[in-house]
């Protein structure tokens, strides 16, 4: 099959999701305290707890959608869908099977299809932060639709 697709671009100023399953949210702290200078800048939003446990541990404004298995993850494929969010930062479990498996699978579907980075662990994010792009604007291919 082929597919049509369009360009769209980025702001300076990012709109990042941060997610992470409940065994990586500590390490998300982490990482977020540690980058916090180059993150405040942006507008970052996330799921649930890891929402307001970022808020807590680093002081930033995260602002928070539904947790990931009440509706979150779809909060935010949704958001993404509507070119709301640039990026998209979910440190997720490999090892542990999650009760919302279907939706996150979604939100990494949506995620490639509306071409924006996302980070599934701390190396990843770490390029994806050194990344000249990462304060600049950038373009995204974006599928439109099928082309017969």
């Amino acid at each position: 099959m082929k597919y049509g697709y369009r360009i769209a671009k980025s702001n300076k100023t990012k709109k990042i999701a941060l997610i992470a399953h409940d065994n990586r949210k500590q390490e998300l702290i982490a990482w977020v305290k540690k980058h916090k200078t180059l993150l405040q800048p942006h507008e970052l939003v996330g799921t649930g707890t890891t929402a307001k446990l970022l808020e807590k541990h680093t002081s930033l404004s995260v602002e928070g959608y539904k947790s990931g298995p009440l509706g979150g993850d779809q909060q935010v494929g949704a958001a993404i869908a509507e070119e709301e969010i640039d990026m998209l930062i979910f440190f997720w479990d490999p090892l542990e099977a999650q009760p919302h498996d279907p939706d996150v699978k979604a939100l990494l579907r949506i995620a490639a299809l509306y071409d924006i980075p996302v980070a599934p662990n701390k190396a990843t994010a770490d390029f994806i932060l050194s990344s000249r792009l990462f304060n600049e604007v950038f373009e995204r291919k974006i599928v439109t639709k099928e082309r017969s």
